[in-house]
């Protein structure tokens, strides 16, 4: 895809020098050559002065139509460099660093971010089969850490928490925030993400107790300080996304709410998934995302 290998943050900006040649890359990683209308797959399509129309629908457009970079005022060479840079660094970075590197506002910044952490969701998936480890995780500060008038005096631990169940198989990682860890809410995401069959294996917590019922369990009991059982199965994977993952907020964002807290695991779970690939491939990747669009008003909107 590139002329010349890049491996850092100049080679992009020599091989991406230009808004024009930003653009020739996109449409080469969207279209391969073949220019589909986003309002019309169907449809022939002719060049324009300013870009692209379609016959059928008579809209006119452009590679940036309907992508994350649509109707922003941020130029593809920023867009670029957001990109290489978010995805290149492995615990991320932060809004108030990439406002300084890319020379915007921590506002812009923040929401440039948002939007590539939409870029990298997974938005279509199969079902997980073989070996497949399963855990949950919990991400918030500790209630002792908190003003006396903010601390919910009920329990300790988890409490004021937000839990996140994830699933890995195969080198692969999956992620979804969920309201609580019962059984009633992990077993229905382990029937959607896994095919019956398949060996699950967790640790003793009797949410998962239910799990033999449709596949093949292997329990991993850590209370008793035991790591790998007796047929070698292990949640050591997934535990060490999870030690990737909270060093990832703790070190970087410090502080993430609920309410977005989705996208900052997909952020984790892309990178994580994409380990093995070079920068190139990795960054080729993410513009080969960039359909939809996630504006600032949605992105502060109460409830989403």
């Amino acid at each position: 895809m590139f002329n010349k290998e890049v491996k850092s943050v100049l080679d992009l900006i020599q091989a991406f020098p230009t808004e024009q040649s930003c653009i020739e890359h996109l449409e080469l990683i969207r279209w391969n050559g073949k220019v589909v209308s986003p309002f019309d797959a169907t449809s022939k399509v002719y060049k324009t002065k300013v870009g692209y129309q379609c016959k059928n629908t008579g809209k006119n457009f452009n590679v940036k139509t309907n992508t994350i970079f649509d109707n922003t005022k941020l130029p593809l060479v920023k867009w670029f460099l957001a990109i290489w840079i978010a995805t290149s660094h492995k615990k991320g970075i932060s809004s108030l660093q990439l406002a300084t590197d890319l020379g915007i506002t921590q506002k812009s910044a923040w929401h440039v971010l948002h939007r590539l952490r939409e870029l990298v969701r997974e938005k279509t998936f199969e079902k997980f089969d073989g070996v497949v480890e399963v855990d949950e995780t919990f991400v918030g500060g500790k209630e002792s850490n908190k003003h006396v008038k903010k601390r919910l005096n009920a329990g300790r631990g988890t409490v004021g928490k937000t839990t996140v169940f994830g699933l890995h198989s195969k080198g692969k990682i999956r992620t979804q925030v969920v309201t609580d860890a019962k059984s009633s809410t992990l077993i229905p995401l382990i029937h959607s993400n896994v095919t019956k069959g398949s060996v699950m294996v967790s640790d003793d917590w009797k949410a998962y107790r239910q799990i033999a019922d449709d596949y093949f369990h292997e329990v991993v009991t850590h209370g008793a300080g035991i790591y790998v059982n007796e047929n070698y199965f292990h949640t050591n994977s997934i535990e060490n996304f999870w030690s990737h993952f909270k060093r990832t907020i703790h070190g970087t964002y410090h502080q993430v709410s609920p309410k977005h807290l989705t996208r900052y695991c997909d952020e984790s779970s892309f990178r994580w998934n994409t380990r093995q690939q070079t920068q190139d491939e990795r960054f080729n990747e993410s513009l080969a995302r960039c359909q939809g669009r996630l504006r600032y008003k949605d992105l502060i909107a109460k409830g989403i």
